[in-house]
């Protein structure tokens, strides 16, 4: 297979190099790509042997990040099986309607799920779900050891001609905050077009990887750590992100590739042992999902050395596709960069017009890293997708004379107060400039006589005080009047995703 079987292409070319340290471990395991590749085999073998697996179907993983991950990943794709990965976080009626969506075959979970897996199992959603695996000690009624399972099965190579590049390898769920999520399929065309990419923009093939985004997450699984297992890299997996192990583990295991989103390099900066990890060994940082506070940028340079690159994402496109040089981090600050090799990008009006530099309207994209769709939902895929063949993004976006593009907000997050469209990014820039500012995020809310205004919410830095008022004179002082939220909420902390972004509808719930 030319295609699909990526860790049988990587253990031919590599078989002993160090392919997954899986930290959330103990103790800790160490695989090199043969290993990792005999495991895929193995679970390939069970799927399609035990429980009926074959091409199109779909399996269904329930974990927090570990290399089980993988080996369902790499399991499926030597199948032409389908990927999908359920988001830990969801209420278990949550996923029953995710079940009954994308009607997956066999359920692998891990233990401290075991609950949640019972009172979906008997929801009728999830009557497509016929087997299902454990990983760990303990089971529903009938489910069977993810570990004993493999170690049961042989390693012959596992493999299906009918995989191409137009196979869908995994469903990835947008981080929508009302309805269902829908399922962005990920083909591996768009696997291997990301993958150049990403090469092209930055990755080595000695590079070392620390992931700290959950697997079910774009962000977890194709931003980095495919493109590392196909390149030939080592890939650092976490059970979940944890300041100070995080920051021990760079220095112990000279990871030369990290990235995260803002929030978590603010929570960085807390850790108990930031004043004395080495980072040295980092080529780079990538931050992506929002903008960087200038501040937090200069904070990590000055005591850490660190280089930034930014760059901007999505689960349906790329997901790798714009990218800020570490050398524009300061001087093109707020600035996703410029669109990567094989992406095409453009800002247009709402007839579909491109608009000139400088100027505000929809970002939207071109290229073969594009998503082939929404599983079931042809309806999504037609919207999502114009005649000409570009992809909406729903971001709204500029770009200046030399082709660097700024993401203004989401269309979704933008509000209209007294008839002024009021974009929060800009105003959380302004407060992420006050040096009690540790995190934040504005939202609006209805209000009877400007249709909607803003509310800042605010988490200090600890040991630091600044009252509402303090906040909004700040903002008085760097904004147009009318931009100025109505009121600041000091708040000790901000609902967070499993990817580390803010939730800002949760905001609005508890605002209303």
């Amino acid at each position: 297979m030319y295609i699909g079987d990526y860790l049988g292409r990587r253990s031919i070319y590599s078989p002993d190099k160090l392919a997954i340290v899986d930290a959330g471990k103990t103790p800790e395991w160490r695989l090199s790509y043969s290993q990792l590749n005999e495991r895929a085999n193995r679970l390939a073998n069970w799927l399609q042997r035990e429980a009926g697996i074959g091409f199109g179907d779909r399996v269904a993983i329930l974990a927090r990040d570990g290399v089980e991950h993988l080996d369902t990943f790499f399991a499926c794709g030597k199948l032409g099986a389908i990927h999908t990965a359920l988001n830990w976080r969801l209420h278990w009626r949550e996923l029953a309607g995710i079940a009954a969506e994308t009607s997956p075959k066999l359920l692998i979970y891990s233990e401290e799920f075991q609950e949640a897996v019972g009172q979906l199992l008997a929801d009728p959603g999830a009557a497509g779900i016929k087997h299902t695996m454990h990983i760990g000690q303990q089971g529903v009624a009938g489910s069977q050891s993810f570990e004993a399972s493999l170690q049961g099965s042989d390693n012959s190579p596992a493999a299906n001609p009918a995989v191409q590049a137009e196979t869908i390898a995994a469903l990835i769920f947008t981080g929508g905050t009302t309805g269902l999520p829908k399922a962005a399929q990920v083909s591996h065309r768009m696997i291997g077009w990301n993958t150049l990419n990403t090469v092209v923009h930055d990755l080595h093939h000695d590079d070392i990887y620390l992931n700290v985004f959950p697997l079910f997450h774009t962000g977890g699984l194709f931003v980095y750590t495919l493109p590392q297992i196909i390149l030939g890299g080592t890939t650092i997996l976490v059970r979940q992100f944890e300041p100070a192990q995080v920051m021990a583990l760079i220095e112990r295991e000279k990871a030369t590739v990290f990235a995260a989103v803002p929030t978590m390099y603010q929570l960085l900066t807390q850790a108990a042992n930031w004043e004395t990890a080495d980072l040295s060994s980092l080529r780079f940082c990538t931050s992506g999902g929002a903008p960087l506070p200038v501040p937090l940028v200069e904070k990590y340079t000055a005591e850490k050395g660190i280089r930034f690159k930014q760059g901007f994402g999505m689960t349906e496109f790329g997901p790798g596709i714009f990218a800020l040089a570490a050398e524009d981090a300061i001087g093109k600050a707020g600035s996703i960069g410029r669109p990567n090799f094989f992406v095409d990008a453009r800002v247009v009006d709402d007839q579909n017009q491109p608009v000139g530099p400088d100027l505000v309207g929809e970002l939207i994209l071109k290229g073969p890293s594009m998503s082939s769709g929404y599983f079931n939902n042809p309806a999504a895929s037609r919207e999502s997708i114009d005649d000409d063949g570009w992809f909406h993004t729903g971001d709204l976006a500029r770009h200046d004379q030399e082709w660097y593009f700024t993401i203004v907000d989401r269309k979704k997050d933008m509000f209209i107060s007294g008839g002024e469209n009021i974009y929060p990014a800009e105003i959380e820039k302004a407060l992420y400039q006050h040096e009690a500012v540790h995190m934040c995020a504005v939202v609006g809310v209805a209000d009877e006589k400007w249709g909607e205004v803003g509310v800042a919410c605010v988490v200090l830095k600890p040991g630091v005080e600044a009252g509402p008022n303090e906040l909004l004179d700040h903002l008085r002082d760097n904004l147009a009047g009318y931009k100025v939220p109505k009121r600041v909420e000091i708040m000790a902390s901000l609902p967070i995703s499993g990817a580390g972004k803010i939730l800002k509808r949760e905001l609005q719930r508890l605002l209303a």
